[in-house]
């Protein structure tokens, strides 16, 4: 009897433990040059650890599609997504829930590109180019370029000389600059910080429009985490990546540059219909 007990509270003890234990994995698109990411994303992870007092993994992923499938999969917890897939995480996983954004995401654009010297001047110009788009899970390098593509008259397929796919933003800029594609679309942040930081060469390839806003890039966090984890960890993350400030620590800093902004905002799924709505409509979204 005395035995049983006692093979009963190992039992339990061991129970807790393994709970106590678990890793919380985040991931995130793959939209930017693999260091700057494995940078971005393992400092977060390094923070979220010590600031929850759990431990927190990063999980690199091949593409956009293979973040979606691991947030699917319950081998990603939270994942930071662009608007598309942010939606088609949640999609894929009821009671998901998008937690935080960067200010800009309320207000993001994508950039039209072209070889400099081809007189292309707007997007009408570009018909009968060579045309070059992100990653086709992407919201700045494919979803709203095609819709303001289509805004304005032009079906890529039908009216290019041929389309490609470069997989991420920095590949984009960089088939424009060496001439592999006449013309491309990326996130307008990501072009920015390359050309204010000097890595384009302007006398190749140059800014030709500028995109309406929209919603983009945000976390979202499993809904069924609190299971794993205890009840309120979803507030726990979403307050911990609130806290971070450019301001507060040369830590924060250096996160927060990562991400390209001063400090994160709260968002909700309801920010994200419309990029829901317009993959729909171009039959990027099917079910």
């Amino acid at each position: 009897m005395a035995a049983m007990l006692l093979i009963g509270l190992l039992l339990v003890i061991g129970g807790c433990n393994s709970s106590s234990q678990a890793t919380l994995y985040i991931g995130g698109i793959p939209d930017q040059d693999a260091s700057i990411l494995q940078a971005r994303f393992e400092k977060l992870a390094t923070y979220l650890s010590e600031e929850l007092d759990m431990d927190v993994e990063y999980v690199s992923s091949v593409d956009y599609a293979a973040v979606v499938t691991a947030f699917r999969q319950g081998d990603v917890h939270m994942a930071w997504y662009g608007g598309l897939t942010g939606v088609q995480a949640r999609l894929a996983v009821p009671n998901s829930v998008a937690i935080a954004q960067r200010p800009s995401d309320e207000n993001f654009h994508s950039v039209f590109v072209a070889q400099k010297g081809l007189g292309i001047t707007s997007l009408a110009d570009l018909k009968g180019k060579t045309f070059a788009f992100g990653s086709e899970s992407s919201t700045s390098g494919n979803l709203m370029p095609r819709y303001f593509l289509g805004q304005a008259g032009l079906d890529p397929e039908q009216d290019f000389a041929s389309v490609t796919y470069s997989g991420s933003h920095d590949k984009t800029w960089k088939l424009v600059e060496a001439g592999s594609s006449q013309a491309g679309a990326l996130n307008r942040v990501v072009w920015e910080t390359r050309k204010n930081a000097g890595e384009v060469d302007l006398t190749k390839v140059e800014e030709v429009e500028v995109t309406p806003p929209y919603y983009d890039y945000h976390w979202v966090i499993r809904g069924d985490v609190e299971e794993t984890f205890g009840s309120g960890t979803i507030g726990r993350v979403q307050a911990a990546l609130l806290k971070l400030r450019l301001e507060n620590s040369e830590r924060d800093k250096e996160i927060m540059e990562a991400f390209q902004a001063e400090h994160f905002i709260a968002t909700n799924n309801a920010n994200y219909a419309a990029i829901e709505e317009v993959a729909r409509g171009l039959g990027i979204i099917k079910d």
